[in-house]
């Protein structure tokens, strides 16, 4: 394994690279992120050695992503410590470009996912989506991997971007691989890093309150009763707000009123130092 991991930051030499190995027969697994990268990173590189010969991981901070008054110059950027976990984790190329380089001037498209980029963060972040769907489009022509890899904290992401990836006929497979999580329960992400000692003693009650709704939904109970019982605990425990608090189609992403298909628990809560979002799938009891 290399000590370091090879770095292009321009569309002619990524291209070039994986041009290389498509020549050879090699198959290709792309990761986007924003960089900052953690364990639930560096799992799904681990999952993507598994699925593909080459793993590219693209790290780049999308400006198009963030609204106005949100954290996108307060976001954590270390791309050489990203490059040295990736190195470990035997990533074979980093792709990360500038903002020019994916946004030149006169740049003028944009992608827009109907119906699952709607409610939930598409509520609260309003073009957050739009955004998301773009780069994510961009990256994938850009590379033209075999396979993307995502991760499922972020499954309105991953909903958003099957969507998108099955009504443009872009030939790639997109694969979610499950959240990782602290030993408490709270899941992996680059904003925990917001957090103050005081804030992360509060955050794993997220994923309790989720694990409380899964079970509650398994023993019949009302939905809308489970997700006020659980916005309540939230509140009483320190969190400052909650964004939303849902059951929803695990695919479709439409409202249930009942447990009777597979379905996603969402929420995302705040605390003074960071925007928290999680996920977990319930299925239905089958008498």
């Amino acid at each position: 394994m290399s000590d370091m991991v090879d770095i292009v930051r321009n569309v002619a030499d990524l291209r070039t690279r994986i041009r290389y190995w498509r020549d050879q027969g090699l198959s290709v697994a792309l990761i986007p992120t924003m960089g900052a990268l953690h364990d639930g990173h560096l799992r799904l590189v681990a999952t993507g050695l598994e699925l593909a010969d080459r793993v590219v991981v693209s790290v780049f901070v999308n400006p198009t992503q963030f609204g106005p008054h949100e954290d996108f110059s307060r976001y954590p950027r270390q791309e050489a410590e990203d490059a040295d976990k990736l190195a470990g984790a035997g990533c074979h190329l980093l792709y990360a470009p500038t903002v020019e380089e994916m946004y030149p001037l006169g740049f003028a498209t944009t992608i827009h996912v109907v119906g699952v980029s709607e409610g939930l963060c598409g509520d609260v972040r309003p073009g957050h989506f739009d955004g998301v769907a773009t780069v994510v489009t961009k990256l994938l022509l850009q590379c033209q991997p075999h396979m993307a890899l995502f991760g499922e904290k972020d499954w309105q992401q991953l909903t958003v971007i099957r969507r998108m990836v099955i009504d443009l006929d872009i030939a790639v497979d997109v694969i979610g691989v499950p959240t990782v999580r602290e030993a408490d329960g709270l899941a992996k992400s680059s904003r925990n890093a917001y957090l103050s000692e005081a804030e992360r003693a509060i955050a794993p009650i997220l994923y309790k309150v989720l694990n409380t709704i899964a079970e509650g939904l398994r023993q019949g109970g009302d939905v809308a009763d489970l997700c006020q019982e659980g916005t309540e605990t939230l509140l009483g425990s320190g969190f400052k707000s909650v964004d939303y608090l849902e059951v929803r189609a695990a695919n479709s992403l439409h409202k249930l009123g009942q447990l009777d298909q597979p379905a996603r628990i969402l929420v995302a809560a705040r605390l003074d130092g960071a925007r928290l979002i999680d996920n977990l799938g319930v299925e239905p009891i089958r008498a």
